[in-house]
């Protein structure tokens, strides 16, 4: 059957190595139309929505909701709308199917070229010469006419299925050889399929005579998983299984104790891709980075007076924490040298101060970034806070809304904290905390009276920044927060 289409696991941004398939929108074998979305797929901070490029059939599954795979890994089978999928082609498709060497190129746009899946193990003939209309990269281009290779068969792994450089080095490769390990017989029976489990815990369920129909799944959605089956498998049975199946973890699965699966008292939550993002960042910075903190207090009495009077006027006014966002902006123009990301051992200062906000969702904490705020006024500020913190709870935000920024800004005080101090977000230099506003009675002219504060703690990066130089910026948000009418200059 001619006309297969392979869809890879697309790479959004130059960071992103994987993704998790959060939910297949249109059922196996069923039509779509261009701009239909096709799948959600989870990264690390975001979950993007795959739209059709093109009208088609979607013929085979071959990674499930819940998996997550590399960049450029085979995602499902695309065949021609109206046209009778068969099987015996489709399964021929997958079983030829090699990931390109440029996995890296891939894009939202990874197709590949149809192809008949039994050209793609015949020996390619020797060719000079190229058909008109073939997308191939420049060096692709040499090495071809170099060496007389014939591409006709060739799938391509870049942009729109164009040939690259490294598809061109695979050809007349053998094919890699098959893994070591003894073959385990899964019958793909309709009873099969109605369990909801991934298929190394099929593996391992049918290896071991266990009823995938009688365990609780601990995964997304209720799937049953490895750990799930390995639960219900004697230690001494798991040895044989570990080496072969489970190469990231063999550790894992040869445990005497294998981690119990959830009950009534304990219930297994498994971190979302956004959850291991937040924990890989959160951990190298206290590893890596040598905090030290800097705390004070700020008067805001002016500053909501100011803001009754705006909200008077027009109705409504941002808020306290826009505020402090335009603060922290002329502060960080004031001081340059806290503006800043650490790269190694090179200090970037940024000409403009893009601020990071601060956003809880449902998944974990996400940062947009007010660019160059230190150029907006306080009511495009809170315009653009306002957006960007709804497509952040969304799930929608773009790489570049969240990626980057010169300094952090997270703000408690909404929950009743009255003091804490924040992580540094790496490659940035610094972090401001604030806490809830407070009414404390303070002296002056020899009388005691009543004033709002707020507490502010500043984390630095003591790599790049020193004492001296966080102190004078801290100083001077602190003045700035205190005499707000700068800040609507």
């Amino acid at each position: 059957m001619s006309g297969l289409r392979a869809f890879t696991m697309p790479k959004w941004g130059i960071e992103m190595t994987e993704g998790t398939i959060a939910e297949w929108m249109i059922a196996e074998g069923g039509e779509f139309a261009r701009g239909d979305v096709l799948t959600l797929i989870e990264t690390d901070k975001i979950t993007n929505e795959y739209e059709a490029e093109f009208p088609a059939r979607l013929a085979r599954i071959v990674s499930p909701a819940g998996e997550t795979r590399p960049v450029g890994a085979l995602l499902a089978v695309f065949a021609e709308a109206d046209v009778n999928i068969d099987v015996a082609a489709v399964d021929a498709f997958i079983a030829s199917y090699r990931p390109g060497g440029a996995a890296a190129e891939a894009t939202t746009t990874n197709l590949s070229p149809m192809i008949a899946p039994a050209s793609a193990a015949a020996p390619l003939t020797p060719a000079a010469t190229l058909p008109p209309d073939l997308a191939i990269s420049p060096a692709a281009k040499a090495r071809v006419l170099e060496g007389a290779l014939d591409v006709s068969a060739i799938q391509g792994s870049g942009r729109s299925g164009r040939v690259t450089l490294q598809d061109v080095l695979q050809i007349g490769r053998p094919a890699p050889p098959p893994r070591a390990t003894a073959p385990v017989a899964i019958s793909a029976t309709a009873e099969d399929r109605t369990y909801f489990a991934s298929p190394l815990a099929r593996r391992i369920a049918a290896q071991h005579g266990i009823d995938l129909g009688k365990i609780a799944g601990s995964g997304r959605n209720g799937r049953v998983g490895k750990v799930d089956v390995l639960a219900l498998v004697r230690p001494a049975e798991t040895a044989p299984l570990a080496a072969p199946a489970i190469t990231a973890a063999p550790s894992s699965a040869v445990s005497p104790a294998p981690l119990p699966a959830a009950t009534d008292d304990v219930t297994v939550v498994r971190m979302s891709p956004m959850r291991k993002a937040i924990a890989r960042q959160l951990t190298l910075s206290k590893s890596n980075i040598p905090h030290f903190y800097l705390r004070n207090g700020a008067r805001i009495d002016s500053l909501l007076a100011l803001r009754a009077q705006a909200k008077r006027a027009a109705g409504e006014a941002p808020s306290i924490n826009d505020y402090l966002v335009r603060a922290c902006a002329l502060a960080l123009k004031a001081h340059p040298a806290v503006n800043v990301q650490v790269h190694g051992d090179d200090i970037h200062q940024f000409a403009h101060a893009d601020v990071a906000v601060a956003v809880a969702t449902e998944k974990g904490l996400l940062t947009p970034i007010v660019r160059a705020a230190d150029t907006k006024s306080v009511a495009a500020i809170s315009a653009e806070v306002k957006r960007l913190a709804a497509r952040a709870r969304e799930g929608r935000l773009a790489t570049e809304e969240f990626q980057g920024g010169s300094f952090s800004l997270s703000n408690l005080g909404m929950f009743g904290i009255e003091q804490f101090d924040a992580i540094i977000n790496p490659p940035q230099g610094a972090i401001l905390a604030v806490g809830a506003a407070r009414e404390e009675t303070a002296a002056t002219s020899h009388a005691l009276t009543f004033t709002t504060r707020i507490h502010l703690s500043l984390s630095c990066d003591h790599r790049a920044i020193d004492g001296a130089v966080g102190a004078r910026f801290l100083a001077e948000l602190t003045r700035l927060i205190e005499t707000p009418e700068e800040l609507t200059a």
